[in-house]
């Protein structure tokens, strides 16, 4: 009876963080452009950021709650599934061509990501010191790539018109979707808590499968219509973007706000996560001389490796 009802809150919360991240995007992203924000800036933060809210949300309302495991479980299984599942699903739907600005900028950050990430939990306990580093390395990230985005923006480009209707609707719209993150956020961690506790598993693997997929699933959405469009810009950069987002400002905000414990979340997970990031810059890296991409196979060998791993969450917990 009771498990039933905290699953049903879990899902419930999880429908209402997507639809409140949507919210908040796009109310958002019209406030920016009606005030002249650049389409790049705007792209680059809030829609960028706009798509890892409900991680954000989750792992910092669960740090708030001493909830540790699911707090960095909830980072660390984003980031996976981002990079074996999202990307590899993606790949499979259609091959992602690689920019070099991609190879040489943006696919290292994540890179670095997991890196630090291990490195800040290696003794067990993330700091708030390391919190607070992070948080200035994603302060060095978003710098970078705002001047990158800046700088690629053609000279003399025409101001995109400004959005119509009313303002105060729009201002309504960023808020119904704030207040909507943080009840789904409230709903899906109490009911992700207490699924865990009911059916004596860990914290830690609810958060690193079902929360962690289902808080990615506006990156996968977001992906797959890009690849199926040929926006294969958008599908590479939407993931690693939120994986650079998720380590350094999620994970690192929630750390500044109440040291975190690795709450049985294992140096396996990590180096899982390590692996799959290092393996994303190899396929980017080492393909076509003439366009880089990362094929079908490269595509199913991510597939079968999250498989893999999730095989053995299962099983091993």
């Amino acid at each position: 009876m009771y498990l039933a009802l905290y699953i049903a809150l879990f899902l419930a919360g999880l429908v209402v963080i997507i639809k409140g991240a949507d919210w908040l995007t796009d109310g958002a992203a019209a406030i920016a452009r009606r005030f002249g924000v650049p389409t790049i800036v705007v792209g680059l933060t809030v829609v960028a950021m706009g798509s890892s809210m409900p991680e954000f949300v989750v792992s910092v309302m669960s740090a708030v709650k001493g909830q540790t495991g699911m707090a960095v479980g909830n980072v660390v299984g984003s980031n996976i599934f981002n990079i074996l599942g999202i990307l590899g699903i993606t790949a499979l739907v259609s091959p992602i061509v690689v920019t070099r600005g991609s190879i040489r900028n943006d696919v290292p950050f994540a890179v670095l990501a997991s890196l630090v990430g291990l490195i800040a939990v290696w003794d067990g306990v993330m700091e708030r010191t390391d919190g607070l580093m992070m948080l200035c390395i994603f302060a060095v990230f978003m710098s970078y790539t705002l001047a990158i985005g800046n700088g690629s923006a053609p000279a003399g480009t025409p101001a995109e018109e400004k959005p119509q209707g009313s303002l105060w609707k729009t201002i309504g719209l960023t808020i119904l979707g704030l207040g909507s993150l943080l009840l789904g956020g409230e709903m899906l961690v109490e009911g992700g808590a207490n699924t865990a506790r009911i059916m004596g598993v860990p914290e830690s693997l609810v958060a690193l499968t079902f929360i962690s997929i289902g808080t990615s699933a506006p990156e996968l959405a977001a992906s797959v219509m890009a690849a199926r469009k040929g926006d294969h810009g958008i599908a590479l950069g939407n993931i690693v973007g939120s994986c650079v987002f998720n380590m350094f400002f999620v994970l690192g905000t929630a750390a500044s706000v109440c040291p975190l414990d690795q709450g049985g979340v294992t140096m396996v997970d990590f180096g899982t996560l390590v692996f799959a990031s290092v393996l994303l810059w190899l396929f980017c890296r080492f393909g076509d001389k003439q366009t880089y991409r990362i094929n079908r196979i490269e595509g199913s060998v991510l597939v079968l490796i999250a498989v893999a791993y999730y095989t053995w969450l299962v099983v091993g917990n």
